[in-house]
């Protein structure tokens, strides 16, 4: 099975298979940096999984609010209309932690928190921490890397 290694510092996302060159990609993880309480908007550490993959087939720059394609497919216009959204755009891999009590269960729950590696506009910068606790990634490295894990794909996320 693959494995995905996060490094907030290098904010770079590690995609690790069996007799296959490791896989590097940019990502953008949270301005307010790293932490696993509920309304912290940061980025949760530890070991985490894969728990649901959601977009599969949908086209690239696919619309998502509350996990639901909207039908619309994401332009410059768009954004203009609606200034304030945070993009979740093409693909959607949904975490949950694995470590009672750290980033799971309570109020440092990931899954509540609702923490995705999902796609976000070419204007939003990368390689520098913005999101609001997500991973961001371009939404074609995240499509590659959407059709190479499954759920249950083990994740580690580190400072």
């Amino acid at each position: 099975m693959p494995e995905i290694l996060i490094s907030i510092a290098e904010q770079q996302l590690t995609l690790i298979q069996d007799e296959v060159a490791p896989q590097f990609f940019t990502i953008s993880t949270a301005l307010n940096g790293v932490g696993e309480r509920s309304g912290s908007y940061s980025t949760p550490r530890g070991a985490h999984h894969i728990r649901i993959k959601i977009g599969a087939g949908c086209p690239v720059d696919t619309v998502f609010v509350g996990r639901r394609p909207t039908g619309e497919e994401y332009t410059p216009t768009l954004a203009a209309a609606y200034p304030n959204r945070d993009w979740i755009l093409s693909r959607i891999l949904w975490l949950t932690g694995d470590e009672p009590g750290t980033n799971r269960g309570g109020e440092v729950d990931t899954l509540r928190r609702m923490i995705y590696i999902h796609g976000t506009p070419n204007s939003e910068p990368m390689g520098v921490p913005q999101s609001h606790g997500c991973i961001r990634m371009r939404s074609h490295d995240l499509i590659a890397l959407f059709e190479q894990v499954e759920a249950g794909t083990p994740i580690i996320i580190k400072e």
